[in-house]
């Protein structure tokens, strides 16, 4: 695909805004180290970040790539088309030279790519990556370090802080002893060195995030740090793909604060487990993604079915069965909301970028206390190892110690009221009464205890039903970006937040009268939401799953359910990679065509 749009780099005279810089190599190239430094840096120098890498998802390895887009400004999407590439082979620079912008630079290893393409203005820049990183640090280490070589390069081009770049590579390298972080500092300044006539230098505008303590990490960390800061101490898990280092850090972490993580033999009894954990009156967690959530679907019909608090995450990726375990996808929707036996009510939620990662942890935790019944947060791989720069969280404003209830119950408790809210007691609680509660996963009165009676069966399922009726009563509308109303009404889920927001602007730019809102709370949904949608003429529902044999994406079918508006409409792919904004742009184009 031609790039749309020249680059900012064509004039290296003006201070640049925004650089998208895409390092295309092989997995084994430590691509994503780089890049991942690149973002960290942002972080720490008041500039906005986010970036997106593809990796094979085989054993051996293969094609990958590491785009960081860096702004001075707002940072809203990982980059339509690339200002820079850095070709490490013949395959990187032949796959990804189209994305590269008119006018762009292509860094190229000349030992390992032979032919090139002048056209469209593009700055061609060879340079011996292999042969420079083995002269650096010596014949020993073989090419190895050539991507530390490639960041020094990239840190002169752009007159990156040095000093900052070289803190963060000895904190992820200086562990590993003191040879190989000596190569890497190595590495680094024959990069930063490096003399050609060629090589164009830029510098970036200030940047406006200003002077308060920043974070710069993925959302897989800080789903992690919000279960932590919310007080779950207890939970299982099974390791799959893009799950696994939730669990890592959990199972890292929790120890630190009273609490454990236990690696299961499988998903059911991760499941299992945590449930046990609620069970004695902990909050816990499990997680993992769309196959695995599949396997734990029996055991969260008995979470409904015994109302006990659960949080459970799923990680989104290709599917289905074992699908694309490294691409991103939002198929897994009417899975969190319907996937079981009978009627089995939940909630589920989805965080928009990667601060929200862990906001969206403390409501989950919340909603579970209050509701008492499974809570479901729908990530998905974008969300999981992309960085972002955000402020750091006020953890004394949202930190929760946890407390056991084992106080005494009287003599009238219940733990299944019919008109009131759910109220377990942990095994322990001291008891006034004969029988002790019992839960189960039969149906049972309001003491727990079994029954098959047909009008209880009713009053129960009423129960079930009508905590999250009454919840749905208090959650607020979203926000509108734009517009209360008009022409265009974009709307979406999870992390194409940030596309959606860019794709208005550039439809507004077009003379469109465009507006945006993302759903946070996806069940249930805020009372008011057909309401807010029939101010549109149409609302373009934006959400990376399959248009289906209807012609509706996941999130659209429940809306045109909900709501039966016709104006409700579906933009959808399932390629397995992130929305560019220009297709959200070109959707929206071919159905007012």
């Amino acid at each position: 695909m031609r790039s749309v749009g020249a680059s900012p780099l064509a004039n290296p005279d003006e201070a640049l805004r925004n650089a998208v810089i895409r390092l295309a190599g092989n997995s084994q190239d430590g691509i994503q180290s780089v890049g991942g430094m690149l973002g960290r840096l942002a972080g720490r120098t008041a500039q906005e970040v986010m970036t997106y890498m593809t990796i094979p998802s085989t054993i051996s390895g293969g094609p990958s790539i590491f785009q960081v887009h860096l702004g001075s400004g707002e940072v809203l999407h990982a980059g339509d088309d690339a200002d820079v590439l850095v070709a490490f082979y013949q395959h990187s620079y032949d796959s990804h030279i189209g994305a590269l912008k008119d006018g762009g630079i292509c860094l190229y290893d000349t030992e390992k790519v032979e032919q090139i393409k002048d056209e469209r203005g593009i700055h061609h820049i060879a340079i011996p990556f292999t042969s420079a990183t083995v002269e650096a640090i010596g014949g020993t280490a073989k090419d190895r370090g050539k991507n530390i070589f490639v960041l020094g390069l990239l840190c002169s081009m752009f007159r990156l802080d040095k000093k900052k770049l070289v803190g963060i590579i000895e904190a992820q390298f200086g562990k590993k002893g003191e040879d190989i972080l000596r190569n890497c500092l190595n590495a680094f300044d024959a990069g930063f060195a490096f003399q050609t006539t060629d090589l164009r230098q830029f510098q970036f505008a200030p940047g406006e995030a200003g002077h308060s303590k920043r974070l710069s990490t993925d959302g897989n960390t800080m789903l992690g740090l919000g279960l932590i800061a919310a007080g779950v101490r207890y939970g299982a898990g099974y390791p799959i793909t893009p799950w696994s280092s939730i669990m890592e850090l959990l199972r890292r972490e929790l120890p630190k604060y009273g609490g454990v993580f236990m690696q299961a033999e499988d998903e059911l009894a991760a499941v299992a487990i945590a449930l046990g954990a609620a069970y004695a009156g902990h909050l816990a967690v499990t997680g993992s993604s769309g196959p695995g959530l599949s396997l734990k679907s029996e055991t969260l019909g008995y979470a409904s079915m015994a109302e006990l608090p659960l949080l459970v995450i799923n990680v989104q990726r290709g599917g289905p069965s074992t699908g694309l375990p490294t691409s991103v996808e939002q198929s897994d929707l009417l899975q969190a909301i319907y996937g079981s036996h009978g009627d089995s009510p939940r909630i589920v939620l989805a965080p928009k970028n990667v601060e929200d990662c862990f906001y969206i942890a403390l409501e989950a935790a919340q909603l579970a206390r209050r509701c008492s019944c499974p809570v479901i947060i729908l990530s998905d791989q974008a969300l999981a190892t992309r960085i972002e720069a955000f402020p750091e969280p006020n953890l004394e404003e949202h930190w929760i110690d946890p407390e056991l209830d084992l106080s005494d119950r009287g003599e009238e408790f219940k733990p299944y009221p019919l008109e009131d809210q759910t109220r377990h007691a942990p095994p322990g609680t001291p008891m006034h009464e004969g029988t002790f509660p019992k839960v189960t996963g039969l149906e049972h009165n309001e003491m727990g205890h079994p029954s098959g009676n047909p009008e209880n069966h009713q009053m129960m399922s009423d129960k079930r039903r009508n905590k999250l009726v009454k919840l749905a009563a208090d959650l607020p509308l979203p926000d509108v970006y734009r517009e209360e109303d008009g022409e265009i009404l974009l709307l979406g889920w999870g992390s194409t937040y940030g596309p959606i927001r860019e794709a208005c602007d550039r439809l507004r730019d077009k003379g469109l009268c465009a507006s945006a809102t993302h759903l946070r709370h996806l069940h249930p949904l805020p009372q008011q939401m057909g309401e807010l949608m029939k101010k549109y003429e149409h609302v373009f529902v934006v959400e990376l799953n399959d248009s289906g044999l209807y012609g509706n994406g996941q999130l659209a079918t429940i809306l045109r359910a909900a709501y039966c508006n016709p104006a409700i409409q579906s933009i959808c792919k399932t390629d397995g990679l992130a929305f560019r904004v220009r297709e959200i742009v070109e959707g929206v184009d071919q159905f007012l065509a």
